[in-house]
């Protein structure tokens, strides 16, 4: 799932940024609110982390312009604790409000309450259930199982089944799963994507009659349902 961070303060920003991710998001981070108006408005996200105090607009501002295009969940973020201010918040159209400094195990289950609760599918949005033959992914519950049977995945053995799952048919190459799963750019000298590949099919697949995870000699991977 994806979520927006608007957060001016680098490292807080980047402290969310690695937390998130670390859990298995994809995250973006805009650092102004004019920025944070533009991804959270142009962009699809199922969560905007928004903090209060931004320079050019402040979170308010940009809350309500969002507000008249979208209903993606936002999580406002503010060093302010009067009643006042979560009670503008609240009213210019936020889901929930978190003081700082806050535990990131507040942050990180006030997230996945927003997420369980926009989850209902609309037209035009991704389900929060991926499927593909019996393997299926719940992005919100952090569930993975085949057949019936739980899949005991790690973080990042997750963020790699859900980008897989979401392009089912389709060759990713080692390069675009090192940037969008760890972040890095692709070093032919590492071999952290294929260690990966291999631990995840060894869960995936191995137990099982049918493979669904396929290497692409000189391409990549794909993860598909293929006629035997």
């Amino acid at each position: 799932m994806k979520i927006l961070v608007v957060e001016d303060e680098p490292k807080l920003a980047e402290y969310l940024r690695k937390a998130l991710t670390e859990s298995s998001y994809v995250v973006d981070v805009a650092r102004s609110g004019t920025e944070g108006r533009y991804l959270a408005i142009e962009g699809h996200y199922d969560l905007v982390l928004l903090d209060v105090m931004l320079p050019g607009l402040d979170g308010f501002a940009v809350l309500r312009e969002l507000r008249r295009d979208k209903h993606v969940p936002v999580l406002m973020l503010t060093a302010r604790d009067k009643v006042e201010d979560r009670v503008k918040g609240l009213q210019a159209g936020a889901d929930d409000y978190l003081v700082k400094p806050f535990a990131l195990s507040e942050l990180l289950a006030r997230v996945q309450a927003l997420l369980r609760r926009g989850a209902i599918p609309t037209p035009g949005q991704d389900s929060t259930v991926l499927k593909l033959a019996d393997l299926e992914l719940d992005l919100v519950r952090r569930k993975a199982s085949r057949a019936g049977q739980r899949l005991d995945l790690t973080a990042k053995e997750f963020t790699l089944l859900t980008l897989l799952l979401r392009r089912p048919g389709q060759v990713l190459s080692r390069t675009a799963l090192a940037e969008q799963v760890w972040d890095m750019n692709f070093d032919s000298n590492t071999n952290v994507v294929e260690v990966a590949v291999r631990r995840l099919r060894s869960k995936i697949d191995d137990p099982f009659e049918k493979r669904l995870l396929h290497t692409v000699r000189g391409m990549g991977y794909v993860l598909e349902d293929r006629e035997p």
